[in-house]
C-alpha cells in the first residue's frame, strides 16, 4: 500500500477555466517534431485576441475560445463550428485528427505557518490523461524571453499503472504570499485513441483530457516511521506469480518502489537512494527465502523502479490461507557517487505484497495463470496461461504447438479478463496471453514482440521445474493469434519471423499506421525536401505489414473481420489477403467476414471455424504442400528484426533503410538457386536441407562448410560487390556493424537501460534523464538507471543499452565513439558527421552507435548546442510507434512551427 507523504504545509489550486486554440492540422505523431505550444512562441506573451491561420476554419482562421474541466479534472474540448462532415467527405479521417493547444493558472499557497516554511520547493504531483505534453512556465509572461519550458510527456494512452509523474515548479514560490504558474497543454485529436466521433454519436471530434495537479511536499524524516521513509512501496508496479500448490508458480517477483524524496541541495547530490537488500524476514515462519540481490539497486529522486527479486528453489509449502508475503527492504542513502555505508543511516521498511492462490487446473476447470519471468536481469515481467486440457502423456502425440494470443490497444490482461475469457481453450495446446509491456506496448513491434516470443520460453522453462507432464519442446514453432492492434501484431509477428511461427489468426488487423490514417493532412508536408521526407520515412518501413506478406506466402492464415467495424476498416485485411495472394496465389490462406459485426465481439475467435483451423494445422500429419520446385521470398528491412525463413537469414544489408529481398528456389535434387537484392550477408541452416549445389546472383558457391551446419556468406567487397565469399560467423560479428535503420532499436534492451549524464547534481540534463526514466516506465514497463559519466567511465554501466545525455567532452563519448568506429566527432564546441558541421544554436541532434562490437548493445545520443535543442532531441526520442526518427536526426528551432520541414540532417 503506498504511503503519501503529508502535504498539509504547501497547496495547490488550478483554475477550472481554459483557454483554446485550435484546431490545427498534423498527422498522428507531428506533435514530437512540432512545438507541443504550436502556433505559440512562448518566448512572448500570449496574446488571446490574435487569429492564426488554420485550414479547417472558414475564413483560413482560428481565434482562442473557452473550455470548463470539471472538480476532477475532466476537459472536453471540441469545435463545432468546424465544416467537419465536408472536410471528411475528401480526406476521411485525416481531417479529423488535429491539434489544440489549451492553457489555464494554478496557484501555489505557501504554509501559513513561517516556522514550516522549509527552503526545500515544493514539487507538482501531476496526471495527465490522454494529453500529450504539458509544461509549467511562470506566472509572469516577462520572465518567458529568457525561460527555456521544459515539456512533460503525458499519459497519452491512459496506461494504468502508470508512475507518479513529479514536476518541478520552474521557479521558486514566494515563502510569503500565492505565486501564481501557467500551465500550457498539448491536445492532439487521434483517431486511435478517440475513434470516429460517429462512434460516440457525435459529428464532430470530441477531445477527452484529465489533468490534476497537487502538491508533493518534502517528508519530514524522523517523525513517523512511516512517513520518514524516503522510498515507498508502488504497489501498482509489483509483479507477482501465481501460487499453485502453496508454491509460487514461477520463481521472478517484482516490488514496485517510488523515490519520494527532494534533492534538498542543487549543489550537493541528495536525494538519491540506494537499495542494498530485501529478505522475506524468518520470523514471518512462511518457509520462502529470497536470493541476494546481484547488485546494489540505485532510485533517483521521483524515480519508481521495480525491484527484482528471485524466490529460492526447493521452497515450503505456503498455506491457502496467508495471502500477504512479508518483505523487508533495507536502503541507504546515496552520497559523492558511493553508497554510503554507515550501517546508522541505512532504513529498513516493510512491504506487504499480496498473493493470489490458484487451483491446480483439470480437464473441465481452468484459471488464467499469472506467470513471470525477468528480461535481462532488471525487468521482472509478467504474462497469462491458459493451461491445456490433457497433459502430455504420450498417448495422443504429445502437446501441439502453444498459441501465442496477442491483445488489442489498451487491453490490460491482468485487470480486463475478458480476452482470456474469449480465448479458445485447446486439448493438448497451452494459450499464452504476453502483456506486450503494456496495453498499448509498442504495436507488438521492437520490445513488446520480444516480449511474446520471452513469454514463450518462460513458460517452458517454469512447467520444466515442476510440471514436466505438461511441457512443450523449448525450441517449438508457435500458433500466433490477435485481435485489433494485436491482430495487426500477429501479421507483424509472423511476417518477420517465419520460422518460427507455424500458422496465424489474425482478426481485425489493420496493414500499417499510415493506410490506418494517412499522413495528407501533415504539416510539415509542406516545407520538407522530398529527398529528406524518403529518408525519415524509412524508419517507418519495419512497420509497414503489406511490405513483409512475401515471408507469409506459404503459412497457413486465417483473416477474419468483422463486416461493420468502425474501429479498423474491413478493407484492411481484404487487401493483406489481396497482397499475400499475390506472392502465392495457391497460399493457404482463408478469409472470413463477418457480416453485420462491428470491431469486437466475444465469439470473435473463440467458436467453431477457429477451432477447425486449430485443429487442422496442429494435426501432426499436417505439413506445408510441397512441389518439385519450393520457391519463396523473404523480405527484411532490419535484419536485427529479422528471423529466418526456411533456414534462409539476412543478416546484413547493401544499404540500409531499403528492403533486401532473398528469392529462393529449391528443387528436389538439392540444388539451390538464390537471388539477393540489397543483402551483403547471409546465412543458412543446413540442417533445413540437403545442398550439393548452391548458385547466388548466378555465381557458384563450393566451400567444405557445406558439410557444417550452417553457411555463411557475405559480399566480397575486395572485388566488386557482385562477388560472394563463404565467411565466419566469427568474421562476421567482428568486422561488420550494420545500422540500425531507427532510433527505436534502443528500447531492444535486454536489461536495464542506463541514462547518461555529466553529473548526477541538479541540471538540465538530469531532468531530461528523468523523464526518459518516467516514459519508458509509463509506455513499456521498462527500468533504467541515472549514472554520471565518470560511473560510466570506470565501467559501473550495466552492459545494456545506453542513452547518453549530454557528455560531449567526456571520455566515455569519446571512448564509445572510437570503438564504435562512429563517423561522428565533437569538434570545437560542434558535432561533426563526415566533415558536416552541426553548430545551429537551437539544434537537437539524436543519433546511434554501437556500444561495442556486440550488435546488440547500442547507445543512443541525444545532443544539443543549447537547453533548447536538448529539449527538442528529447522530444524526438522514440517512446511510440510511427515517430520517423532514422540512424541519425539532427533538428533545429525551424521544427518547432514545420515539424520536420525543420531537420538539418538524417540518415
Amino acid at each position: 500500500m503506498d504511503v503519501t507523504p503529508c502535504t498539509r504545509e504547501w497547496r495547490v489550486e488550478m483554475s477550472q477555466e481554459w483557454d483554446v486554440l485550435g484546431p490545427f492540422p498534423i498527422h498522428a505523431r507531428e506533435q514530437h517534431f512540432l512545438s507541443p505550444a504550436f502556433p505559440l512562441d512562448l518566448s512572448k506573451n500570449i496574446d488571446l485576441t490574435r487569429t492564426y491561420p488554420s485550414a479547417y476554419a472558414d475564413g483560413g482562421f482560428v481565434s482562442w475560445s473557452k473550455a470548463s474541466s470539471d472538480e476532477y479534472g475532466s476537459l472536453k474540448v471540441s469545435h463545432p463550428n468546424i465544416r467537419w462532415e465536408q472536410l471528411r467527405a475528401t480526406e476521411g479521417w485525416a481531417a479529423l485528427q488535429h491539434h489544440n493547444v489549451l492553457r489555464t493558472y494554478l496557484t501555489v499557497y505557501p504554509p501559513d505557518l513561517e516556522q514550516e516554511r522549509t527552503e526545500v520547493d515544493p514539487r507538482l504531483r501531476v496526471e495527465c490523461l490522454q494529453g500529450a505534453y504539458f509544461s509549467i512556465l511562470p506566472g509572469d509572461e516577462t520572465t518567458w524571453a529568457t525561460h527555456v519550458s521544459e515539456w512533460h510527456m503525458g499519459n497519452v494512452y491512459a496506461l494504468e499503472r502508470a508512475p507518479v509523474q513529479f514536476v518541478s515548479l520552474p521557479m521558486s514560490p514566494c515563502r510569503a504570499k500565492a505565486t501564481r504558474y501557467q500551465v500550457v497543454l498539448c491536445g492532439p485529436y487521434e483517431i486511435r485513441l478517440f475513434g470516429d466521433p460517429r462512434s460516440y454519436d457525435s459529428e464532430h471530434p470530441i477531445l477527452s483530457i484529465n489533468f490534476n495537479v497537487s502538491i508533493d511536499t518534502l517528508p519530514s524524516l524522523g517523525t513517523s516511521p512511516y512517513l520518514a521513509t524516503p522510498v515507498l512501496h508502488a504497489s501498482a508496479h509489483d509483479v507477482i506469480p501465481d501460487f499453485i500448490y502453496g508454491r509460487p508458480f514461477s520463481s521472478t517477483l517484482g516490488i514496485g518502489l517510488r523515490n519520494v524524496d527532494f534533492c534538498r541541495n542543487t549543489k550537493s547530490i541528495s536525494g538519491w537512494w540506494t537499495v542494498v537488500s530485501a529478505v522475506i524476514p524468518p520470523c514471518a515462519g512462511l518457509g520462502l527465502s529470497l536470493c541476494s540481490l546481484l547488485t546494489a539497486i540505485r532510485l533517483a529522486p521521483t524515480q519508481t523502479h521495480i525491484l527484482t527479486l528471485e524466490f529460492q528453489p526447493d521452497l515450503g509449502l505456503i498455506p491457502t490461507d496467508i495471502t500477504e508475503l512479508p518483505i523487508d527492504i533495507t536502503i541507504s542513502p546515496f552520497h559523492d557517487e558511493s553508497a554510503c555505508s554507515d550501517v546508522y543511516e541505512q532504513q529498513i521498511f516493510r512491504v506487504n505484497v499480496p498473493i493470489r492462490h490458484v487451483p491446480m487446473w483439470t480437464s473441465v476447470s481452468h484459471t488464467a495463470i499469472r506467470a513471470t519471468y525477468n528480461l535481462g536481469f532488471s525487468n521482472p515481467t509478467i504474462f497469462l496461461a491458459l493451461p491445456p486440457r490433457y497433459p502430455n502423456n504420450g498417448s495422443e502425440g504429445g502437446l501441439k504447438e502453444p498459441i501465442l494470443a496477442l491483445h488489442g490497444a489498451g487491453v490490460d490482461i491482468l485487470n480486463q479478463t475478458f480476452w482470456a475469457d474469449s480465448l479458445p481453450r485447446q486439448d493438448r495446446a497451452w494459450v499464452i496471453i504476453p502483456s506486450g509491456r503494456t496495453s498499448w506496448g509498442l504495436d507488438w513491434h521492437g520490445p513488446s514482440a520480444a516480449d511474446a516470443f520471452a513469454a514463450v520460453t518462460a513458460l517452458h522453462d517454469i512447467l520444466c521445474t515442476r510440471f514436466v507432464d505438461w511441457v512443450y519442446p523449448r525450441d517449438t514453432k508457435l500458433i500466433v493469434m490477435g485481435h485489433s492492434n494485436g491482430g495487426q501484431g500477429a501479421w507483424y509477428v509472423a511476417s518477420r519471423w517465419p520460422d518460427k511461427v507455424k500458422a496465424v489468426v489474425a482478426a481485425a488487423g489493420y496493414i500499417k499506421s499510415q493506410a490506418y490514417v494517412p499522413w495528407t493532412m501533415s504539416r510539415f508536408s509542406h516545407f520538407i525536401d522530398p529527398a529528406l521526407r524518403a529518408v525519415l520515412e524509412t524508419s517507418l518501413l519495419p512497420d509497414d505489414n503489406d511490405l513483409f506478406l512475401s515471408n507469409l506466402a506459404h503459412t497457413p492464415v486465417l483473416a477474419i473481420h468483422g463486416g461493420m467495424d468502425d474501429n479498423v476498416p474491413p478493407w484492411h485485411t481484404r487487401e493483406a489477403v489481396s497482397v499475400l495472394k499475390e506472392w502465392n496465389p495457391d497460399a493457404d490462406v482463408t478469409y472470413h467476414e463477418e457480416p453485420g459485426q462491428p470491431h469486437w465481439w466475444f465469439e470473435v475467435l473463440k467458436n467453431t471455424r477457429v477451432q477447425a483451423f486449430l485443429d487442422r494445422v496442429c494435426c501432426s500429419s499436417y505439413d506445408a504442400p510441397t512441389t518439385k520446385c519450393r520457391k519463396f521470398t523473404l523480405t527484411v528491412a532490419v535484419p536485427a528484426e529479422s528471423g529466418p525463413m526456411g533456414g534462409w537469414r539476412v543478416h546484413a544489408l547493401e544499404v540500409p533503410g531499403r528492403l533486401g529481398r532473398l528469392e529462393v528456389c529449391e528443387d528436389d535434387e538439392g540444388g539451390v538457386n538464390v537471388k539477393a537484392s540489397n543483402i551483403s550477408v547471409i546465412s543458412f541452416d543446413l540442417s533445413k536441407a540437403s545442398i550439393n549445389r548452391f548458385v547466388i546472383n548466378s555465381q557458384s558457391i563450393t566451400h567444405a562448410s557445406l558439410e557444417a551446419g550452417t553457411i555463411w556468406l557475405e559480399q566480397d567487397t575486395d572485388l566488386n560487390s557482385t562477388n560472394w565469399k563463404v565467411t565466419s560467423t566469427h568474421s562476421y560479428v567482428e568486422n561488420f556493424q550494420q545500422p540500425f535503420g531507427r532510433a527505436q532499436a534502443i528500447l531492444s534492451a535486454d536489461g536495464i537501460i542506463d541514462i547518461v549524464i555529466p553529473s548526477l547534481h541538479h541540471s538540465l540534463e538530469l531532468s531530461v534523464a528523468l523523464r526518459i526514466t518516467h516514459n519508458l516506465r509509463t509506455y513499456h514497463l521498462l527500468d533504467a538507471r541515472i549514472l554520471s559519466a565518470h560511473e560510466a567511465e570506470n565501467g559501473l554501466a550495466c552492459g545494456s543499452n545506453m542513452v547518453v545525455v549530454g557528455c560531449a567532452d567526456s571520455l566515455l563519448v569519446k571512448d564509445l565513439l572510437r570503438r564504435s568506429q562512429s563517423e561522428w566527432s565533437h569538434e570545437g564546441g560542434a558535432w561533426v558527421l563526415n566533415d558536416k558541421k552541426f553548430d545551429n544554436p537551437t539544434s537537437g541532434l539524436l543519433f546511434l552507435v554501437n556500444k561495442t562490437s556486440i550488435i546488440a548493445n547500442t547507445a543512443l545520443f541525444l545532443q544539443s548546442s543549447d537547453p533548447g535543442g536538448l529539449e527538442r532531441a528529447l522530444r524526438l526520442f522514440p517512446i511510440r510507434t510511427g515517430v520517423s526518427v532514422p540512424d541519425w536526426l539532427v533538428v533545429d528551432g525551424r521544427a518547432d512551427r514545420i515539424g520536420a520541414g525543420g531537420a538539418e540532417g538524417a540518415g
